[in-house]
C-alpha cells in the first residue's frame, strides 16, 4: 500500500544516541535538556524569538486562544483540518466561518471585514498545504478593527514569506508536529508569539501555571517529552534536504498530470514554500470519487484533506461557504512523504491521466 504519507524515521542509532542521553540524565519529562536543545535550534532554524514546544498542535491553539484572553466570536477558515474550529469551541468561543479563495483555498482576506461585529475578538486562519494567506491584508483588517490574529501553521514549517519565517507573522503562530508532518516530533506542536509577555504567560499556561511551589495562574499540561525531543533533534538538520526532495516530488506530479485538465493550487510569487502537500482539484465530486476508489483498488490510499468544509459539521449550524464546500468536494491530496519513488510517482500518476483520458 502507499499511503499519502509516510513517517521519516532517522537512522535507529541516531535516536538511541540520545536515548542514552535520556538514561544518563534520568529527565525525561518536564521541560529537559533535550527540550530546551530543541527549543533553542528550532529559534535559530525558523529565526523567531519566541517559541515554545507543546505536546500537539491543538494544545497549541487552544493556548494561543487563552493567552490572548478571547471572547465571542472568532473569524476563521471553514477549509482547515478540524482541530482549527474544534479549538475554537473548546474554549468556549463561537467560530464565524469566512469563505475561501479560490487559488490558494486559503481564507479570503476581501471577505473578511464583513464578516466582523460587535463580538469578534480576532482572527484565525490556516496557512493551507502551508500557502501563505494574505497576511498583509489580514493585519490591516485586524488593525482597524483591534482584532487579534492567530495563524494554525500546521503544514507551514519552513515557508517563508518575504524572506521571513511565515511563522513570524500575527500575534500567535502555531504549528503542528505530529508524525505525518514534514518535521516531526512523533507527537508535538509549538507556539510562536509576537509579544513575548505573551510567551511566558503561555510558559506558564503549558505547566500548570506554577514554577516550582510558585503559582502564578491557571495552567494545564502542554508540555512535550524528551522522547519527543529526541527525535525532533534527530529530524531537524534534515529538513532542507526533505524539501528538496519533496519539491521534485511535486515537479514530477506536475509533469506527469500535465494535459489532463486536472488544477493545482499555485505557489505564490516570492514565497519559499515547503511542497508538504499536492493536493489535486477534479472537476466534480463524482470524478474525485472515481478516482478515489481507482487508486485504492491499484494500492494507493489518497485522502481527502480537507473534507468536510467545517462549516457543514454536524454540530454547527452556520452559514454557507460556497467555495469552500466546492473545494471540499473535490480536493484529494496523493501522496507525498520522503523515500516516495519516482516509479511510484508514475505509476500513481499514469493511473489518474489513463483514467480522465480514458
Amino acid at each position: 500500500m502507499i499511503n499519502v504519507t509516510k513517517t521519516f524515521l532517522p537512522p535507529i542509532n541516531e535516536y538511541i544516541e540520545y536515548l542514552e542521553k535520556i538514561w544518563e540524565s534520568n529527565w525525561i519529562t518536564n521541560q529537559g535538556p533535550l527540550s530546551e536543545e530543541l527549543e533553542s535550534r528550532l529559534k535559530d532554524f525558523l529565526n523567531v524569538d519566541n517559541l515554545l514546544l507543546v505536546s500537539n498542535g491543538t494544545i497549541a491553539l487552544q493556548l494561543a486562544i487563552k493567552a490572548l484572553a478571547l471572547k465571542g466570536e472568532i473569524i476563521t477558515t471553514p477549509y482547515s483540518y478540524v482541530a482549527t474550529t474544534n479549538s475554537i469551541l473548546w474554549e468556549n468561543c463561537t467560530p464565524v466561518f469566512c469563505d475561501i479563495e479560490n487559488k490558494t483555498f486559503c481564507i479570503d482576506a476581501d471577505l473578511i471585514e464583513s464578516k466582523i461585529t460587535d463580538n469578534t475578538s480576532a482572527i484565525m486562519a490556516t496557512h493551507v498545504y502551508g500557502f501563505p494567506c494574505d497576511v498583509e491584508k489580514i493585519k490591516s483588517v485586524a488593525d482597524k478593527h483591534n482584532l487579534k490574529i492567530i495563524y494554525d501553521g500546521a503544514h507551514a514549517f519552513g515557508v517563508k514569506f518575504k524572506n521571513e519565517s511565515l511563522l513570524n507573522f500575527g500575534d500567535i503562530s502555531t504549528v503542528s508536529f505530529h508524525a505525518t508532518k514534514l518535521f516531526h516530533t512523533i507527537e508535538g506542536g509549538a507556539v510562536i508569539c509576537k509579544d513575548e509577555k505573551i510567551s511566558e504567560k503561555i510558559f506558564l499556561y503549558r505547566a500548570f501555571g506554577h514554577l516550582d511551589d510558585e503559582y502564578y495562574s491557571v495552567g494545564i499540561n502542554g508540555r512535550t517529552s524528551e522522547f519527543n525531543a529526541a527525535m525532533g533533534l534527530c529530524n531537524l538538520p534534515r529538513i532542507n534536504d526533505f524539501i528538496l526532495e519533496r519539491k521534485n516530488i511535486n515537479l514530477l506530479y506536475r509533469d506527469s498530470l500535465s494535459g489532463t485538465g486536472l488544477e493545482f493550487p499555485s505557489v505564490p510569487e516570492g514565497i519559499e514554500y515547503n511542497y508538504s502537500y499536492f493536493p489535486v482539484l477534479f472537476k466534480s465530486e463524482s470524478m474525485m470519487f472515481e478516482m478515489k476508489n481507482k487508486l485504492l483498488e491499484n494500492g494507493i490510499n489518497a485522502r481527502r484533506y480537507f473534507y468536510p468544509s467545517l462549516n457543514k459539521l454536524p454540530y454547527l449550524n452556520t452559514e454557507s461557504c460556497p467555495v469552500s464546500e466546492r473545494t471540499a468536494s473535490r480536493v484529494l491530496c496523493l501522496p507525498v512523504f520522503n523515500g516516495l519513488s519516482s516509479a511510484n510517482i508514475k505509476f500513481v500518476s499514469e493511473i489518474i491521466k489513463n483514467n480522465i483520458l480514458s
